[in-house]
C-alpha cells in the first residue's frame, strides 16, 4: 500500500492572537512539509485546488513545481484538479512541465471538484459540471496520446493537429479519477481504466464497498484486467505520539474549517463528540498513535476489498505547524512498516 499526504494548504487563525498567519509564511511551511514526507521515505504528496480565502492552493502545479525542486523521491500530484473549470491543454502543460521538473514523478487526480467557486470564476455554469468535466476529461486523455490531436467538443475549440507542448518525462501521465458519492463517477472510472481515488471524509469506509465494487465491475466488462483497476483513498488523518494528542492537534483546525464552511451551507457546528465518534473503530478519520491508525487502515483496506494507496488529509492541523511535521514524520517512519509488510501468501 501506498502511503501519501494530501494538502489544501489551508491558513487559519492562530489560536493565540486570532490572526492568520501571512501567505509567505504559510507557503513556507507547507514545502518543508513535502520535504519532511520526501525524507521519510512517504510515496506521494497531493495538492488540492480551491479558490478560497481559506486555502492557498489555487494554482496546485506551481506548488507542486516548487517541491520538485526540493524532493527526491516522492511523487508529486493533483487532489484534485478542477479540470470541469480548467483548460485542458494548459493544464496539461502544467503538469507536463512539472513532470519534467521532477524527473518523471508527477501525477494528476482530477475531478469536479467539491466547491464551486471555480466556476463562476472562470465563466462557466455550474449546471454544466458534468458534461464540462465529461468533455474535457476526454481531451485531456487524448492529449497524453498524442502531441497533435483532432478533436471538437461544445465548451471549448476544436484541435485540428495543433501541436500541445511540452510532452511529459513519463510516457503516459498518469492520472486519476478523483470521486465523491456518486455511482456514476466510480463507473466512469471503471469504464475508462482510471485509477480511482476516493475522498472518505466521513461516514465509515464499509458504506463506500458497493461504489468500488460497481468501479471494478465496470472496469472488468470494458475489458480492463483486475490489476489494472487501482483504488486509492483520501481520507481525514493524522498521527501523534498519542491518540490524545492527534485529536487535540487536529480538531481545533478541524473545527473552525467545518464551522466556517457550514456557515454558508447551512451545517450545524461540528461538536467534539461527533469528531472523536469519527476517529473510533467505526469511523473514517484516521486520527491517532501509530499503531492506531496503521490499524485503521489495514481495516478501510479490508473494507473496501483492497486499496492501493491512502492519502491523508491533514491541512486541518496546520495550526501546529511543529505537530503536522512530527505527524508526517511519524506517518513514514511507524506507520509505514506496518501496513506496507508485504504479504507472506
Amino acid at each position: 500500500m501506498e502511503i501519501g499526504i494530501d494538502s489544501f494548504a489551508a491558513i487559519l487563525p492562530d489560536p493565540r492572537t486570532g490572526k492568520p498567519p501571512s501567505g509567505t509564511d504559510r507557503m513556507a511551511d507547507l514545502l518543508e512539509e513535502i520535504e519532511v514526507a520526501d525524507r521519510v521515505g512517504l510515496d506521494v504528496f497531493g495538492m488540492g485546488e480551491h479558490h478560497r480565502a481559506e486555502f492557498l492552493d489555487s494554482a496546485p502545479a506551481i506548488i507542486l513545481a516548487a517541491a520538485a525542486a526540493r524532493t527526491k523521491t516522492i511523487r508529486l500530484t493533483s487532489a484534485v484538479t478542477v479540470l470541469s473549470a480548467a483548460d485542458p491543454v494548459r493544464v496539461f502543460q502544467e503538469f507536463a512541465t512539472l513532470d519534467l521538473i521532477s524527473e518523471g514523478r508527477a501525477e494528476i487526480v482530477v475531478g469536479r471538484g467539491s466547491f464551486g467557486e471555480a466556476y463562476p470564476l472562470f465563466g462557466f455554469q455550474t449546471r454544466d459540471y458534468d458534461a464540462l468535466f465529461a468533455e474535457k476529461l476526454d481531451l485531456f486523455l487524448k492529449l497524453r496520446e498524442t502531441a497533435h490531436p483532432t478533436w471538437h467538443g461544445r465548451y471549448r475549440p476544436a484541435l485540428t493537429g495543433q501541436g500541445v507542448f511540452p510532452r511529459p518525462h513519463q510516457e503516459r501521465l498518469p492520472v486519476w479519477l478523483g470521486v465523491g458519492g456518486s455511482p456514476e463517477s466510480f463507473a466512469r472510472a471503471g469504464t475508462l481504466g482510471l485509477p480511482l481515488m476516493v475522498a472518505i471524509i466521513g461516514g465509515s469506509f464499509k458504506r463506500f464497498r458497493p461504489l468500488v465494487d460497481l468501479y471494478r465491475e465496470s472496469g472488468l466488462r470494458a475489458g480492463y484486467a483486475a490489476e489494472q483497476l487501482t483504488v486509492g483513498v483520501h481520507a481525514m488523518g493524522f498521527v501523534g505520539e498519542s491518540t490524545a494528542n492527534a485529536k487535540d492537534a487536529f480538531f481545533p483546525g478541524r473545527a473552525y474549517m467545518v464551522a466556517t464552511i457550514g456557515r454558508e451551507r447551512g451545517w450545524s457546528a461540528p461538536t467534539r463528540q461527533q469528531f472523536d465518534a469519527m476517529c473510533g473503530p467505526e469511523g473514517a478519520f484516521l486520527i491517532g498513535d501509530p499503531a492506531t491508525v496503521a490499524s485503521k487502515m489495514l481495516d478501510a483496506s479490508d473494507a473496501l476489498g483492497g486499496v492501493n494507496r491512502i492519502t491523508f488529509q491533514m491541512s486541518s492541523a496546520s495550526l501546529e505547524t511543529a505537530a503536522m511535521k512530527r505527524s508526517i514524520e511519524l506517518l513514514g517512519t511507524e506507520v509505514a512498516p506496518i501496513v506496507q509488510v508485504p504479504s507472506s501468501g
